[in-house]
């Protein structure tokens, strides 16, 4: 599809005698005409350059842009230059329309003497194909969209299970499919109604927003008429990324970046990475909240991944089920470890006092030191973390429930 894209492109700059560039509604870069020796060399302007580099343009220019009717014109339309908009030339904007709906633009820097009246014919002619790409893909993204929705709002057993087949085989039509491994992101609170285009953003395989039943924390709650918390849901965006590799998430730390920007009160979660789409229950699960966490700490970064999140791995999940089931803790409540299991939580009750938890215990200090040392392996935590601390200690108490 990338390449219907780029061979369209480049048969509007063939016709016009000048370098287009192709954008989505939202402005997000889709494809550009190469600048060589045969066009115009000023044609490598500042926001042409920016929009290349960055895949996107900035508020200002945007502004100034839509100013002019664009999102409603039918033809070609001539945009005047503008400097305090960053806008050094002037523009020619051809949109993209399908079904009377604007689906991007097509830019071309505007030129006297222009194109002629019939090559403007042939280039919108042109851009209407382009039109109907678009419209399919977003056909596409809604299908994505709705079967990722089902899957993380599915109650579990055969609904799950049968939201997940639907997804996978929405997915083999998508780049990277469904096969190899993948993250999941939550992005919270979601400010806008619709989720962007999954196919302007590197990496993703599938998005959508989800109502989640959060009060997230910075923000008043509204009484309700018994005087407390009014029930309420917050729109947050969740987003499947394509990894190159299970053991790194950085493509999606990067997609969080971007989506974020430089938004005040935005934060976001990524899940720990898995090799396929079995698990996206629990993933989910992971993502929303690893962003709840960055929400309730002030002062903490914008974007949290599950595994950093320390203690609140289980206060997140004390509503929804087996608050013991971390897996750091896991192998510590092993039925061999009990002994262990026992001295950390005494030790943890004693406020992590040596000379008390020997005392208690009825051991040695060395004897003590020995088996925390064990906690520490079986673990991976550190006693000497506050956070790790917390985490193993509501474990301990949880698994007692």
């Amino acid at each position: 599809m990338k390449g219907d894209y780029q061979d369209l492109v480049d048969e509007i700059s063939a016709l016009l005698g000048a370098p287009a560039t192709l954008e989505n509604r939202d402005f997000g870069l889709i494809a550009f005409g190469v600048h060589d020796s045969g066009f115009d060399g000023a044609a490598l302007d500042p926001v042409r350059t920016r929009s290349i580099l960055t895949r996107t343009s900035t508020p200002a220019v945007r502004a100034w842009f839509e100013g002019f009717g664009i999102a409603r014109a039918t033809g070609p339309v001539r945009i005047p230059a503008s400097p305090d908009a960053g806008v050094l030339r002037d523009r020619l904007c051809l949109p993209v329309r399908h079904r009377g709906v604007v689906l991007g633009y097509v830019w071309l820097l505007d030129t006297t003497p222009g194109p002629s009246d019939a090559q403007l014919a042939a280039a919108m002619e042109v851009a209407a194909r382009i039109g109907v790409l678009l419209a399919d893909e977003e056909r596409a993204d809604a299908d994505l969209a709705r079967e990722l929705r089902a899957v993380l709002t599915a109650e579990r057993g055969w609904q799950y299970d049968m939201a997940v087949a639907a997804l996978r085989t929405a997915l083999r039509g998508a780049e990277g499919g469904a096969n190899g491994p993948h993250a999941v992101l939550c992005v919270a609170p979601w400010p806008a109604a619709d989720a962007p285009s999954a196919r302007s953003l590197p990496g993703v395989s599938a998005l959508c927003t989800v109502a989640v039943p959060w009060l997230l924390p910075r923000t008043a709650p509204s009484p309700s008429a018994k005087g407390g918390p009014a029930p309420a849901t917050t729109r947050v965006l969740a987003v499947l990324v394509r990894l190159r590799a299970v053991d790194t998430a950085g493509p999606a730390l990067t997609l969080a970046d971007q989506l974020i920007g430089t938004a005040q009160g935005l934060t976001a979660g990524i899940a720990a990475p898995r090799p396929g789409l079995a698990e996206l229950n629990a993933a989910w699960h992971e993502a929303a909240s690893a962003a709840r966490a960055a929400h309730a700490e002030p002062g903490s970064p914008q974007v949290a991944e599950w595994g950093a999140i320390g203690p609140y791995r289980m206060l997140t999940s004390l509503a929804d089920g087996p608050a013991a089931d971390d897996p750091a803790v896991r192998p510590l409540l092993a039925p061999a470890h009990r002994e262990l299991a026992r001295t950390a939580e005494v030790f943890l009750d004693c406020a992590g006092q040596a000379s008390r938890t020997a005392a208690v215990l009825g051991i040695h200090r060395q004897t003590l030191y020995y088996r925390l040392s064990r906690v520490e392996q079986l673990t991976g935590l550190h006693l000497t973390s506050g956070q790790d601390r917390l985490l193993l200690h509501m474990a301990l108490k949880a698994a007692r429930l």
